[in-house]
């Protein structure tokens, strides 16, 4: 299946009207939609309007906004503690570092696949027992992995809520982590 801006580089509505102009020379007579149809699946999409999709993606809002998803912010009080925490156990790495000065507060972004969290020693960026809710796949992976780590402080299990199964993990300064696989349908 083309990316989305792939999908919107082909122009696959001028691609539509080539082909059914061609059928046409050949006395095949095909409607416009049956010849959109026909490209999107050509290009790997599963039908036209899945691909359309990807080209609107592609091409942003027609008013220029696009709110992205959000990046929580939790404080910590102890770097070690939270590298050990963040790095070690949940597997993330450290995307960059932030101090305004020799020995000031550390500001950190840290990430794994999609999932990204910004770490704060400042007073004021965030109050101590934040929860961040991030949906997933690959819960019972995921598990195994934390499990097999051995980390002292935490064996997180994996319990059933209406939305879906969740796997939650508390860092060593009361910030809750709520990773989710949500059920389908």
């Amino acid at each position: 299946m083309p990316t989305a801006s792939e999908a919107k580089a082909m122009n696959p509505k001028s691609m539509a009207a080539a082909l059914r102009r061609e059928l046409k020379a050949k006395s095949i007579d095909l409607s416009h939609a049956e010849c959109l149809e026909l490209v999107a699946r050509q290009l790997g999409a599963r039908d036209w309007n899945t691909l359309a999709a990807l080209a609107e993606r592609a091409a942003g809002p027609a008013d220029g906004i696009r709110i992205e998803r959000p990046i929580p912010i939790v404080r910590i009080f102890d770097v070690a503690k939270a590298r050990e925490f963040y790095l070690d156990f949940l597997g993330c790495s450290v995307d960059w570092e932030h101090r305004f000065g020799e020995n000031f507060p550390l500001y950190m972004q840290v990430s794994r696949t999609e999932f990204q969290l910004h770490l704060s020693e400042h007073h004021g960026d965030a109050s101590p027992g934040s929860n961040a809710f991030v949906p997933m796949s690959g819960i019972e992976a995921f598990r195994r992995e934390l499990i097999g780590k051995s980390y002292t402080y935490m064996k997180p299990g994996i319990e059933e809520a209406p939305w879906g199964r969740e796997l939650q993990v508390y860092d060593p300064f009361g910030n809750r982590i709520r990773f989710c696989e949500r059920k389908e349908g």
